[in-house]
């Protein structure tokens, strides 16, 4: 396998160049004065990334269809002999993680700390050779957008070390089943494997996770503004701080039912089970455990009715399943506000000025796991600008963000082209 290294103009629009190659030599300044010094280095990149479609059902083994963004977490870094680490990321304090000790440690849930030391456990488990090295970070992935920064971040230190200790010969989707079981059981957050692929592999991709060792991938060319639409995410300004019980709740209550059936996950059972058997599922796990487990199995079938609509050309149908499965995700899924705080329904208020922004054309639907964060919206070209003014207006300025897709995940980067 080649090892995947990119120059700035494979990676991010013509247009940010300029914009970009700056980022990355403050980088470098920024690595020199807070580490005192700077010696041979190098430079590595993962992109967050947006669902389009398979809201909540990775981890039930479903389908997704998903993409890389022009947002990404960049490092500097530097190999040292210390059998440390260390990273240091913009706005945030150092974490440093002894690789001597790579046990679970309770104290980091949580913490990227946590996140650093379970991927590198995981490259020792499989097998792969790992060391130490320090590295400056930013980020340009909006914490709690829905774009995945600690999916980002995860990929972006199993890159390093497929790059620095393996010769880049780590795949992507070995590097994103990695650092999902960092998030799993070293961060304590129950994610399935969708965020982590998408940030790795890169581009537009269908997956099926019905096999997670070994995901089916399927690259789809696309380009939204070939179609006259541009992609935006919204930033509704949510506070995601203790909602990780409102996330867990769902793969959970899916796997209640599956496990009715003597299954790990819905996936090895049917719709037509569960409608066989709806009032004994009604009664012994609840009606919301009900309607998660129906959208699971919609919204498998959503993702191929997209897929085929882009691989045909017909914008105007993959939109409409943009739309189903904004409306699955409200009225079955349930994750656009937290039961724990029905006030406060930001989504829910996001949702209905896109809506009215739009007029009935393009689309919009909850991004990400939901309950509070961002919405998606797919809005024409010639009603861009009116679409910002009127979410900003609400939310803020900069909380419209316009996107572009990447083609390439997580990578070793060079500056000179």
């Amino acid at each position: 396998m080649k090892p995947r290294i990119s120059t700035l103009k494979d990676i991010y629009p013509d247009s940010q160049a300029e914009q970009q190659a700056a980022r990355y030599k403050k980088a470098v300044a920024d690595f020199a004065e807070y580490f005192g010094s700077i010696g041979e280095h190098r430079f590595f990149s993962a992109p967050g990334r947006t669902e389009i479609c398979g809201n909540h059902t990775d981890h039930n083994c479903g389908k997704v269809f998903a993409a890389s963004v022009s947002l990404d977490v960049i490092a500097v870094v530097e190999l040292t002999d210390d059998n440390k680490i260390t990273i240091k990321s913009e706005g945030f304090p150092e974490d440093s993680i002894s690789l001597d000790s790579l046990d679970v440690v309770p104290e980091e849930k949580n913490t990227s700390a946590s996140l650093i030391r379970g991927v590198a456990s995981k490259f020792k488990q499989e097998g792969y050779t790992i060391g130490g090295f320090r590295a400056y970070t930013t980020s340009n992935v909006m914490k709690g957008s829905g774009l995945s920064s600690s999916a980002a971040f995860e990929v972006l230190v199993g890159t390093i070390l497929s790059h620095l200790f393996n010769g880049g010969q780590v795949s992507p989707v070995k590097i994103a089943q990695i650092s999902q079981y960092a998030e799993n059981v070293y961060f304590g957050k129950p994610s399935g494997l969708m965020d982590q692929m998408a940030s790795s592999v890169g581009g537009f991709i269908a997956i099926d996770f019905k096999d997670t060792a070994n995901p089916v991938i399927e690259p789809i060319p696309a380009d939204f503004e070939k179609f006259g639409h541009a992609l935006c995410i919204v930033d509704a300004k949510g506070d995601h701080a203790d909602l990780t019980d409102e996330y867990a709740s769902i793969p959970t209550e899916m796997k209640k039912i599956a496990e009715y059936f003597g299954c790990k996950h819905l996936r090895e059972i049917s719709k037509a089970d569960i409608m066989l058997n709806i009032n004994t599922l009604r009664n012994q796990f609840g009606d919301r455990a009900v309607l998660r487990s129906i959208h699971f199995f919609d919204e498998n079938e959503r993702v191929d009715k997209l897929v085929h609509a882009l691989k045909a050309g017909d914008f105007a149908a993959f939109l409409g399943s943009v739309k189903e499965s904004g409306d699955s995700s409200f009225k079955y899924l349930q994750n656009i506000y937290a039961n724990t705080d029905v006030p406060h329904q930001c989504l829910s208020i996001a949702l209905n000025i896109a809506e009215n922004s739009l007029h009935r054309k393009g689309a919009c639907r909850v991004h990400g796991g939901g309950f509070a964060g961002t919405i998606q919206a797919f809005v024409p070209l010639d009603d861009l600008q009116q679409f910002k003014m009127n979410i900003e207006k609400v939310f803020g300025a900069g909380s419209c963000h316009v996107l572009s897709v990447r083609p390439i995940g997580g990578t070793e980067v060079v500056l000179n082209s």
